[in-house]
């Protein structure tokens, strides 16, 4: 059953002007002086109860707008407070420091380097792309450690030209601490493409962004010492013959040597290699051995330990993350300028290559004994033949030439260095725990 419909005073008006006979006006005449008082009440309340609810909303705490595409920007890329940020991350306290760009900046080298760097009072602003070859987790800690000490990461990739280029637009970098790559010799048989993605392609990509900034920055990079491959000569020198890589990874660090060359004698860019042994302590890489060995051995799991022929020793030339950083920064201070401006060379560059390492291999069965002693556990040993899958037998740098041009010393043991891992890796995985909990 249908509702009757409620009556207005409009409804009582004509629908037709002059149509109204004196009967029917006289009672439209009352009704509508007996709804104009309803009607003025009804109005009046209305507008009372929106100055009530303005009131109140407008005392009220208020929350914050939504925000708008240019802030979002400006929290992650390419806004006015990211380019504060980045700023404010390269403006060196030290007279006459450096102005560093360093990639790779949340890896385990390149957390290091930035900390060394900016300690001493040089501008350093970072870039890393935070993949997931390993966990994000360390990476983004890392992050926040730089972050304490005033060194802004820029998230991106070495690949992105333009993220590149508006970098060199808003800092004139004195250096380029290249440290950005895929790393790991196994990992190259699963995802060949990830190397050449960022080791080649990536690296020219930077170096096509220097050579083409005005002034243009001295570029110190990082090689590896897996570019002597299947050499058996030793201790390895810079001299020795670097054509015979044993995996993808050492055939795209070989690459890499390669273009630096051209791109140092092309466009007169400043570029000094320096070839890493087996880089280990606090804040390292989980898929080193070195530290799997001691997340496997504190859970009681089987670690496996990989001998040569004839159950010979698999020997690695243990270099300590300080050591090495120290190299890494005497390379920067050494290094002469570009002679290049704007794509065009003016003269002869500075070309340099060395190994920063231990000079002191030392069999992978005592780096699991000494381990077993700091940590107290008996580690679950199985002993396997090197696999096919680009290890090779021994590492062993001849650091002459980086004693004699660099100041080059590394002076901490295995076992100290151990020491000084094992101590972060317990502490960083308690507060770990503690936080999930």
């Amino acid at each position: 059953m249908s509702q009757p419909k409620a009556i207005s005073h409009f409804d009582l008006a004509p629908s037709t002007p002059g149509k109204l006979k004196p009967d029917r006006l006289s009672a439209y005449i009352h009704r509508l002086r007996f709804q104009a008082p309803l009607f003025k009440l009804t109005i009046g309340s209305a507008l009372f109860l929106g100055l009530v609810v303005f009131l109140v909303v407008s005392c009220s705490p208020s929350a914050p707008p939504p925000p708008s595409p240019r802030r979002i920007l400006g929290d992650s890329r390419g806004g006015s407070y990211w380019e504060r940020r980045v700023r404010s991350s390269a403006r060196a306290r030290a007279h006459a420091g450096h102005v560093v760009l360093v990639t790779g900046a949340s890896g385990f080298v390149g957390t290091h380097v930035c900390l060394h760097l900016k300690r001493r009072g040089d501008g350093v602003v970072g870039l890393d792309n935070f993949n997931d070859y390993y966990d994000v987790e360390l990476k983004r800690a890392r992050q926040t450690l730089l972050g304490r000490a005033g060194v802004f990461v820029v998230e991106g990739d070495i690949n992105d030209r333009e993220l590149m280029e508006k970098l060199f637009d808003m800092v004139a970098f004195t250096h380029v601490m290249h440290l950005a790559a895929q790393a790991g010799v196994r990992y190259a048989m699963k995802n060949p493409a990830s190397y050449v993605h960022s080791n080649i392609a990536g690296f020219v990509n930077l170096f096509e962004v220097c050579k083409s900034a005005n002034p243009q920055p001295a570029v110190v990079w990082a090689s590896s010492s897996s570019v002597y491959g299947l050499n058996s000569k030793v201790p390895f020198s810079e001299k020795d013959r670097t054509d015979q890589p044993a995996s993808l990874y050492a055939a795209t660090k070989k690459a890499g040597e390669e273009i630096a060359h051209t791109y140092n004698h092309i466009y007169g860019l400043s570029i000094t290699g320096l070839r890493f042994f087996t880089v280990y302590g606090p804040w390292g890489r989980p898929d080193m051995a070195y530290y799997f060995f001691t997340q496997h051995i504190l859970q009681r799991k089987q670690i496996e330990i990989f001998e040569g022929p004839q159950h010979s020793s698999v020997s690695r030339d243990f270099t300590y993350i300080d050591d090495v950083v120290e190299g890494c920064l005497a390379a920067l201070d050494t290094a002469k300028k570009s002679t290049g401006s704007g794509g065009t060379k003016k003269g002869s560059a500075q070309f340099r290559v060395y190994n920063l390492g231990n000079t002191s291999p030392v069999p992978v069965t005592k780096l699991v004994s000494i381990l077993e002693k700091l940590l107290k556990v008996k580690a679950k040993k199985k002993l396997l033949p090197m696999p096919r899958n680009g290890d090779v037998k021994f590492t062993h740098a001849n650091i002459s030439l980086a004693q004699r041009e660099l100041g080059y010393k590394p002076t901490t043991d295995l076992e100290t260095g151990l020491k000084k891992f094992v101590k972060w890796y317990l502490d960083y995985h308690s507060d770990l725990r503690k936080y999930s909990s």
